[in-house]
């Protein structure tokens, strides 16, 4: 039986319909990174039944012919403000401090819930079409329950996997946390539900007070884990990983965001305490948080995972996280290479490795790699079926890891399974909402540019330009371009 047999919308696989993808190469992110060629996937319910070749299915299986293709878990981001991506694009010339005056100091505020709402709808949406089953909402402008409830809200119109990560920049986190209304949306919203995790997420300053401690305490008495902004330029650094160290705060499951510009003794401390590092790579050597830290984290023992932090600049698309993550490691191994007149002749960061940090990597830093982020029997299904057969960028497939890494794009997923229900077939989300979520977000646009006004909007979006000084050149190329022009 082919998909489209199966009556589900637009041809793809019924929700509760086994399905087999057939004839792919798979790349499971096993422990022994196993690498089947010409190999089937079947997923039976929630969960992956069965990975290898020619495999025999239940009656009434819908097939996915992914000749061509490759299969691989699902893509896993553990860091995105969801909430700006009514946003989208609106800062691509921002450095991180236009970004905090505009959304800390000065606008994030002017954010009703249904705008959060919006924005997170379509970022849930846009996660799913590039392949990503699993998104960290780092969901710090929720000033109100109700902004968080109608962050939640969002997340559950979508058929993917989440963790809610709770924030408000606009309060201190020791306030925030101790309201009774923050607990009660908690004990309201949160049941154990693995499509729908909780976590707490505020950065710590450094201020010797150590007020954040409140914060860990309230994370501690739930259970829940802390993800923090942490080694950012000129606003996180080593103080904040002493403090939490010293007063026990640093514990296993603890996500460090960014990481770019700490000292050793504070990777040590991360490595040693189990925490992980999510990178964002696009966005440290955009923004100026510092250079993407991979090349230091590797030799330091710290787990990666990788991360798109906003919409507001870039887009949820993990191939560009992973080909700007191999770009920005190699560079700097070549740089600091050439300071010492050597030269790199082979690649310490391989393509291998940084699929493996989009996906199980992922998995391990959320405590989820018990049952996402490789393709074994018994784990959930979520997973990607990487296809193109109009595109000349999907053949020849020779090195799999390395053509995900550095050839496919967003455009080239083809099927995305989350908990054995297919939301993606043909390189369409299925029964995505994608009406609702346009409109909802142009209400939001037409709010925010309404609220700020023509001449701060558009002042927003076109910060000004740095006068560029052109060095003086002792050649002279006036003289030479004469000269040029005598002799011709």
């Amino acid at each position: 039986m082919t998909a489209a047999e199966t009556g589900g919308t637009g041809g793809a696989p019924a929700v509760g319909t086994p399905v087999v993808l057939r004839n792919a190469t798979v790349l499971t992110m096993d422990d022994r990174k196993t690498v089947h060629k010409e190999a089937d996937v079947l997923v039976v319910g929630e969960r992956i039944e069965a990975v290898g070749p020619s495999l025999a299915v239940p009656e009434g299986t819908a097939t996915i012919d992914a000749t061509g293709g490759i299969v691989m878990p699902g893509m896993i981001d553990t860091h995105r403000h969801m909430w700006q991506t009514a946003m989208r694009g609106y800062g691509a010339d921002w450095t991180l401090t236009q970004y905090f005056v505009w959304y800390y100091l000065e606008h994030g505020k002017h954010f009703r819930p249904e705008d959060i709402h919006a924005g997170n709808l379509l970022a849930a949406l846009e996660a799913l079409d590039a392949g990503v089953t699993t998104t960290v909402d780092w969901s710090h402008g929720l000033q109100t329950p109700e902004h968080a409830d109608a962050a939640v809200d969002a997340l559950e119109e979508t058929a993917g996997r989440f963790v809610f990560a709770y924030g408000n920049i606009h309060n201190g986190p020791w306030e925030w946390s101790a309201a009774p209304e923050f607990r009660a949306f908690v004990d309201r919203r949160f049941h154990g539900d693995d499509m729908l995790g909780f976590q707490m997420a505020f950065d710590v300053t450094g201020d010797p007070a150590f007020p954040e401690r409140a914060a860990f305490e309230v994370a501690r008495e739930l259970g829940a884990k802390v993800t923090t902004h942490a080694g950012v330029w000129g606003a996180t650094d080593d103080n904040g990983i002493r403090l939490m160290h010293e007063h026990g705060f640093m514990t296993p499951g603890t996500v460090y965001v960014h990481s770019a510009t700490l000292a050793a003794d504070s990777y040590h401390r991360i490595a040693a305490t189990g925490g992980s590092v999510s990178v964002s790579t696009e966005s440290e050597q955009s923004c100026g948080q510092g250079y993407p830290p991979t090349w230091r984290l590797r030799s330091y023992g710290v787990p990666v995972s990788l991360s798109m932090d906003t919409s507001v600049w870039w887009s949820a698309d993990m191939f560009s996280a992973m080909r700007a993550t191999l770009g920005a490691d190699r560079a700097r191994e070549h740089l600091e290479a050439h300071a010492e007149a050597r030269t790199v002749t082979h690649s310490s960061l391989r393509a291998e490795q940084v699929v493996e940090w989009a996906t199980r990597g992922g998995a391990g830093a959320l405590g989820l790699d018990d049952r996402v982020g490789s393709l074994e029997a018994g784990k959930k299904a979520d997973l990607v079926l990487i296809k193109n057969d109009h595109s000349p960028v999907m053949f020849p497939v020779l090195n799999p890891y390395g053509h995900v890494a550095f050839q496919a794009q967003r455009g080239d997923v083809h099927t995305v399974i989350v908990n054995g229900r297919v939301v993606k077939y043909e390189h369409r989300l299925v029964g995505s909402g994608l009406a609702k979520a346009r409109r909802a977000v142009e209400a939001t646009v037409d709010h925010l540019r309404k609220r700020l006004g023509a001449e701060a909007w558009e002042r927003g979006m076109n910060p000004d330009v740095p006068e560029t000084k052109i060095l003086d050149n002792p050649y002279g190329y006036t003289e030479y371009r004469n000269a040029a022009t005598h002799r011709g």
